[in-house]
């Protein structure tokens, strides 16, 4: 595939099995207004002894990614792995050119959206999505405007207006805003770069287990933690961890393990009365957390989430403010600032002793402002 080329890959909802051209279709199911999947058909597989030599970033397993030849990069990916305890690493996704491992999809959605040729980008975000898609669609000259809920950090909603991307202040929550972006997103000319809905996103966020599992020699560990609201890093790691072991590459699945704030649990709630939705009906006000990143009442890939994580044999744990507090202070006296949202791993698993960890520090201390 050129750099130029369309992808060839399709649009498949996972809930009624329509399907749709990249280049032509909306930016959900029509039959069911859900989010796509996508269908990249059979891929040769990554190999280990393959990639010396190749591009230092996500971009060097080029075999598992739905486009090729990337002109928008900015050099993401390949972030550092350091053990915290004898059981528990981190991978510092912090260190990414916005400063989030959303990074990762946002260069897919904007690549993607540099080949479609739109008159405009729109996106919604709590922040960090919101600045990764618009220094991408900077990089690839196009027009952006990014929904963001009121109280969005200065620091975050500063960092997209300085990518040059329109900045709509949406009265209200997480929710809100995401309608109202969507509503944007049916105007003509429109490219909705949704890191929910849009399955590129996930395809980029899977480099993250690539990643782990070139660093620790072709092997995965025993579980890997991540914090979920919309669950796209969570979607991703189960992308991969099914691509890896359909290859040969690994003899087993991790488990996957899903952290979600206490006050904002909707999934965690879900799992642990073994449903395998949420309830139907609009999302109701939900508490405050200082874990923003992940406060979403009502994720639209709910189901598949609490199925990768009951495939992979994982759980769902909370964490309370208290605990992200402390987890954000201990990880800053051990000389990482993260924010808030990224500590919450850290504070599920750092007392683990019985099994291999990988929890993944998100996003940086500098992006919210709330000293530890």
């Amino acid at each position: 595939m050129t750099g130029t080329a369309i992808p060839t890959a399709t649009y498949l909802c996972p809930q009624d099995g329509t399907r749709a051209d990249v280049a032509a279709a909306h930016w959900c199911c029509p039959v069911c207004a859900g989010p796509w999947d996508l269908d990249i058909g059979a891929r040769p597989p990554v190999r280990l002894d393959a990639l010396n030599g190749r591009a230092n970033s996500l971009w060097r397993y080029e075999e598992a990614l739905p486009l090729a030849g990337p002109a928008v990069s900015l050099g993401e990916g390949r972030t550092p792995l350091v053990p915290l305890t004898g059981h528990v690493s981190a991978k510092l996704d912090f260190l990414m050119p916005t400063l989030s491992f959303k990074d990762r999809g946002a260069v897919m959605l904007a690549e993607l959206a540099r080949r479609l040729s739109p008159e405009r980008v729109v996106a919604d975000s709590s922040g960090n999505a919101g600045t990764a898609v618009a220094a991408y669609c900077a990089r690839a000259g196009l027009p952006c405007t990014v929904y963001v809920p009121e109280g969005t950090s200065p620091e975050k909603t500063e960092q997209i207006t300085a990518h040059g991307a329109r900045l709509e202040v949406v009265p209200g929550d997480r929710e809100a805003t995401a309608l109202a972006a969507r509503a944007a997103a049916g105007a003509p000319g429109t490219f909705y770069a949704s890191h929910v809905f849009n399955p590129f996103f996930l395809h980029g966020t899977k480099t993250y287990v690539y990643e782990l599992w070139e660093d620790l020699g072709g092997t995965l560990p025993d579980a890997i933690a991540v914090p979920v609201g919309n669950g796209t890093l969570l979607l991703g790691a189960a992308l991969a961890t099914a691509e890896l072991l359909a290859h040969g590459l690994i003899a087993r699945r991790p488990a996957l393990i899903a952290v979600q704030a206490e006050a904002v649990s909707p999934l965690a709630a879900a799992f642990r009365a073994g449903q395998d939705g949420l309830p139907p009906g609009r999302a109701t006000a939900t508490a405050a957390t200082l874990a923003e990143g992940i406060a979403i009442p009502r994720p639209p890939r709910a189901r598949q989430i609490l199925a990768a994580v009951r495939e992979s044999g994982g759980t769902f744990l909370t964490v309370t403010e208290n605990q992200i507090r402390a987890a954000q202070r201990d990880l800053a006296a051990r000389g990482l600032y993260v924010e808030t949202t990224g500590v919450a791993c850290w504070a599920a698993v750092g007392d683990v002793t019985d099994r291999s960890v990988v929890v993944p520090l998100c996003g940086a201390g500098l992006k919210t402002g709330t000293a530890p």
